[in-house]
C-alpha cells in the first residue's frame, strides 16, 4: 500500500512538472452556524395623559350668584340664555357670517373690578346646558388669576405650561368637571414673564390648535382687562367674538369707547352692562348690545 501511493505521489509531480493542470483538492464546507435571530427591542409606549378631574361644589356656587347646570330657574340664568344665544350662533357658523376662530370667545373689560370673571363662569355655565356644545373655560387672565378661586378649585398646572412647552399636551393639562359638558384650563404656573406670554408665538399655535380640535367646542377665554396690558389687545386679535363688561354707574364712557378702539380687528364685540338696576325688578341684572362703539341701544 505504501508503495502505490508512493507511486502515484511521484506520479502526479511528474505531470505537475510537465505543466499539466491538477484539479484542485476538494473542499470541505464547514458546517452551517446557527445565527440567532435578533429581535429588536419593543418601542416604549406613548405616556397615557389622562385628563385630572374635579368637582365643583354646585351649590356653593349658587350662594354666590353662579348658575349651574340643573339649578332651578332663575332670572340670572334666563339673562344668559338670551346672551348666549348670538354667541353660540356665531361660534357654530350660523350667524350672518363666517366667522374665523367664531369658537373663541374673549371675555374682558375695560378695567379690573367690572365683573368680567363673574360673567366668565356664568357664560360658561350657561353653554354646558347646551345639548349639542360642550364648552371650555380658560383663566386667562395670567397676572391676576381667579377664576379656580372663585370655583373653590385649587390652583394647578395650565395654560402658562402649555406655552412654555412644560406640559405634554393640552389634555395634560385640563380640568374635567362634575359638570358634564365643561371643562377648565387653568392660567397654569406662574411666571414673571406671564402677560408676555400672552402674545407669543407658542400661544397664537395653541390658539389655533384649540379652535380647530373639536368643532363642537366653545372657548371662553376670562382675560385681562383692556386698558391695563397691552397683551390683552393682542390676545384680542385671535379671537372670534369679544364681549367687553361694563359695571354700570361705576366705568366711565371715555373708558368704554377707548377699550372699544383697542379691539377693532374683531369682528364681533358685545357690550355687556353689569348691575344694571333698570334691567331687572328690583335687583341688579345684565343687558347686552352689539357696538361699534358706547351708547348703542341695549337689548335686554
Amino acid at each position: 500500500m505504501s508503495s502505490l501511493i508512493e507511486q502515484a505521489a511521484k506520479r502526479l509531480e511528474q505531470l505537475r512538472q510537465a505543466g499539466a493542470e491538477m484539479p484542485a483538492p476538494p473542499t470541505i464546507a464547514p458546517p452551517p452556524v446557527a445565527v440567532p435571530e435578533v429581535v429588536p427591542p419593543p418601542e416604549p409606549a406613548a405616556p397615557v395623559t389622562v385628563s385630572r378631574r374635579v368637582d365643583i361644589d354646585l351649590d356653593m356656587l349658587a350662594a354666590t350668584g353662579i348658575i349651574s347646570p340643573g339649578s332651578a330657574r332663575s332670572q340670572m340664568a334666563d339673562q344668559f340664555r338670551v346672551i348666549k344665544r348670538p354667541l353660540i350662533k356665531n361660534a357654530m357658523g350660523k350667524g350672518a357670517s363666517i366667522l374665523a376662530n367664531g369658537n373663541l370667545i374673549m371675555v374682558t373689560s375695560a378695567l379690573p373690578g367690572e365683573g368680567k370673571s363673574f360673567t366668565s363662569i356664568n357664560l360658561a355655565m350657561s353653554i354646558a346646558t347646551e345639548l349639542d356644545n360642550t364648552v371650555m373655560l380658560v383663566d386667562a387672565d395670567v397676572a391676576r388669576p381667579s377664576v379656580m378661586k372663585m370655583l373653590g378649585l385649587p390652583d394647578g398646572p395650565g395654560l402658562l405650561d402649555l406655552v412654555l412647552g412644560d406640559a405634554r399636551d393640552l389634555s395634560s393639562v385640563l380640568l374635567k368637571t362634575n359638570v358634564e359638558k365643561l371643562t377648565i384650563l387653568p392660567s397654569g404656573t406662574p411666571h414673571p414673564r406671564a402677560t408676555e406670554l400672552l402674545a407669543s408665538d407658542a400661544m397664537v399655535r395653541l390658539l389655533e390648535d384649540m379652535a380647530a380640535r373639536y368643532p363642537d367646542r366653545i372657548i371662553v377665554f376670562d382675560s385681562p382687562p383692556l386698558l391695563i396690558t397691552t397683551e390683552a389687545r393682542v390676545l384680542a386679535t385671535h379671537m372670534g367674538q369679544i364681549v367687553v363688561v361694563v359695571h354700570a354707574g361705576k366705568t366711565l364712557q371715555s373708558e368704554v369707547k377707548q377699550a372699544i378702539s383697542t379691539i377693532e380687528s374683531c369682528p364681533v364685540k358685545m357690550l355687556l352692562l353689569n348691575r344694571s338696576s333698570s334691567l331687572t325688578k328690583g335687583g341688579y341684572g345684565y343687558g347686552y348690545g352689539y357696538a361699534n362703539g358706547y351708547g348703542q341701544e341695549q337689548v335686554e
